[in-house]
């Protein structure tokens, strides 16, 4: 809820507007006692009220920028949880519509109190948005209320879209892993290959709607969506009202339940939900959608590739995003092989993988629905892994029958019904010589991170003469509650469904973010910015520092949790791997069992702890940098043989 004291900011907020870093906030909050307290949140995430903020930060010449829409976005995180944000925001962006098309009755609504304005506003809204009236199924509280004032006094200022659209932007940051979105470079290329040219368009599982307002600047007057998830619809159906206009977003599951049965579009583009083995194969067994053959039960993207199939006209064309995998899967061959034959596969184009370490690169399959006429007998096959807007330059030369520009190639059907029909681009390419290479662009990214290593070393010199401290141990600083030790539940795991991320292990090791994620067990530990985390039991020297707070701490680690008015976490974390190094020093096969309530640090004074603390974080900044590179030397070693023995590199000739 609001309040008493209104909007409450973060201190990352509060970095934000006044243009600052968070450690500056953090000074100011340990320099000045007359800096506001906290008025909620945690010790490690406090909150302040954002009129308090203001009032210091003007009082003491700090220069900062509070905008009527961040004032909007500071007030909808102050009312609702952040599991109720995403549909907030869905329901302000059709209130947004609304003010647009009805601007008199707004007018009229905003000169009665709250609670008319509570009683009336989803009424008025339904009307003047039929489109949205389906996604409406909550009442606006006084909360509301509140909110949808100060929005409409954004939109005045700023305009309708700017403010939704910095609304959507703040809200993905906050949950960038609720919401697969489709990279802007994706969605342009698969509109510019699809739909460029046609007045209706249908995405099936649209998600947030990056792929249809992708689509907003072409000819396309109708614009037709479908998600089964409420909270994303709602906000698909707002982003595509305000920027496109004509726009309707039904909320089911598309494969199960098809919204629009029967009708045909011009275009189809979709980004569907890889690998979901309960797709529905058993129950939709006998569905007439698969004219090409029953997509097997782990192949549900041949599922929506002849669902996309079956709603696009007869010479229509659908740009589907694929994960690699399904061009050589043995279990989708048969589809593959029918898709070739009745010439609706037309183009596959490799694109680069765009998620965290290990994802697969996808790819976009263009198809183009069999309209009677004679149908071509090859397949153009594209790397566009580099630069994506490239394959629109191949699919133009394609079609015009031109000559094919450098990473394209067109592939006769004859000689991909073999018995795997596989369609993946690499190998395609590689065969004909046509892939271009990438060693430059990896030897340019390795240059660059060689020449940022040397200026992240901290600045070190040789002290002839070290002072003997006294020592003290973590054993101690947890009896003095300077430090407080936690673990994960005994039966913490790192499923692969769970909705909250987990630093793993592995993570901490690689020195990278959270990549597991679970279900929160009772007495589950979220992490906190400073939390200094390392492995139960590693021969590594392995020690992470949280920066941001949020994921869950995994199994088989230590977290120690550090009072910042006592203990400087770098400073901890640093003298902690120092120990667990020195005691394999000898080989030693008890110091992959180092007991950490054992290890040793110096007695020093805050500042000076800080002062030995930022060397250590300097420190691991080089050695995360170290490692990139030495990726980066090993995936360039890799191409270098790989390329000089399939031709695509040959050694430079000297004068």
């Amino acid at each position: 809820m609001l309040g008493s004291d209104g909007p409450t900011v973060a201190t990352g907020d509060i970095a934000r507007l006044a243009g600052v870093g968070r450690a500056a906030v953090s000074n100011w909050r340990r320099r000045f006692p007359d800096f506001p307290q906290p008025v909620g949140g945690s010790s490690a995430s406090p909150l302040f009220a954002l009129a308090e903020v203001e009032a210091w930060l003007s009082a003491h010449d700090k220069p900062f920028r509070l905008t009527p829409v961040d004032r909007v976005w500071q007030s909808l995180r102050g009312s609702a949880a952040d599991l109720e944000l995403g549909d907030r925001i869905g329901y302000l962006g059709g209130f947004l519509v609304f003010l647009e098309r009805d601007p008199a009755g707004w007018k009229a609504l905003a000169d009665q109190p709250d609670a008319v304005v509570v009683d009336r506003l989803v009424e008025a809204m339904r009307t003047a948005v039929p489109e949205f009236g389906h996604l409406i199924t909550d009442l606006p509280d006084r909360d509301a209320a509140i909110i949808v004032r100060l929005v409409a006094e954004a939109a005045d200022q700023e305009g309708s879209r700017a403010v939704f659209d910095f609304l959507c932007q703040r809200y993905l940051e906050v949950h960038s892993r609720r919401h697969t979105v489709t990279p802007a470079a994706f969605a342009f290329l698969m509109v510019a290959l699809a739909a460029s040219e046609t007045e209706t368009i249908l995405d099936p599982a649209c998600g947030i709607g990056t792929l249809l307002l992708a689509a907003a600047g072409s000819r396309a007057q109708e614009f037709r969506g479908q998600e089964v998830n409420r909270t994303a619809a709602r906000i698909a159906a707002a982003r595509l009202l305000l920027h496109a206009g004509n726009a309707r977003v039904a909320v089911s599951d598309s494969l199960r339940s098809d919204a629009y049965a029967g009708d045909l579009f011009d275009a189809v583009v979709c980004n569907p939900p890889f690998a979901d083995r309960s797709w529905g194969h058993d129950e939709l067994a006998g569905d007439a959608r698969w004219e090409y053959g029953l997509p097997p039960r782990g192949e549900p993207e041949l599922a929506w590739v002849q669902h996309c199939l079956r709603h696009v006209k007869p010479g229509g064309r659908v740009a589907i995003l694929m994960p690699g995998a399904a061009a050589s899967r043995r279990s989708g061959r048969r589809i593959r092989g029918n898709l070739l034959r009745a010439g609706a596969l037309r183009a596959v184009i490799c694109l680069s993988a765009t998620g965290p370490a290990g994802t697969l690169a996808p790819d976009v399959w263009l198809m183009q629905r069999p309209d009677g006429t004679p149908r071509l007998d090859e397949v153009l096959m594209v790397d566009a892994c580099s630069e994506p807007a490239g394959a629109v330059e191949a699919w133009v030369a394609f079609c015009a029958g031109s000559e094919l520009p450098a990473g394209s190639r067109a592939v006769p059907i004859i000689d991909l019904l073999d018995d795997d029909v596989d369609l993946s681009p690499g190998r395609h390419l590689a065969a004909a010589g046509t892939r271009p290479s990438a060693f430059p662009p990896v030897l340019a990214a390795l240059s660059k991170a060689v020449d940022a290593l040397v200026p992240t070393l901290p600045d070190l010199t040789d002290n002839p003469s070290p002072d003997v401290p006294v020592m003290t141990t973590v054993g101690e600083l947890l009896r003095t509650g300077a430090v407080t030790l936690r673990q994960a539940p005994m039966k913490m795991g790192t499923d692969e469904d769970g909705p909250t991320p987990v630093l793993t292990a592995r993570d901490v090791r690689l020195g990278r973010p959270a990549s597991g994620t679970a279900v929160p067990l009772p007495g589950a530990v979220t992490l906190r910015a400073g939390d200094v985390v390392t492995p139960l039991a590693s021969q590594a020297s392995a020690f992470h520092v949280v920066t941001e707070g949020g994921p869950l701490l995994g199994p088989r680690l230590y977290l120690l949790r550090v009072d910042p008015e006592q203990l400087d976490p770098y400073f901890l974390a640093g003298f902690l791997r120092a120990t667990r190094h020195g005691s394999g020093s000898g080989g030693s096969s008890l110091a992959g069992r180092l007991d950490i309530r054992r290890a040793r640090l110096p007695r020093l004074p805050l500042s000076e702890q800080r002062r030995i603390g930022a060397a250590f974080r300097q420190l691991m900044a080089f050695e995360t940098r170290l490692r990139e590179a030495t990726a980066l030397g090993e995936e360039l070693v890799e191409r270098g043989f790989v390329g000089l023995s399939d031709g695509t590199l040959r050694p430079t000739v000297a004068d």
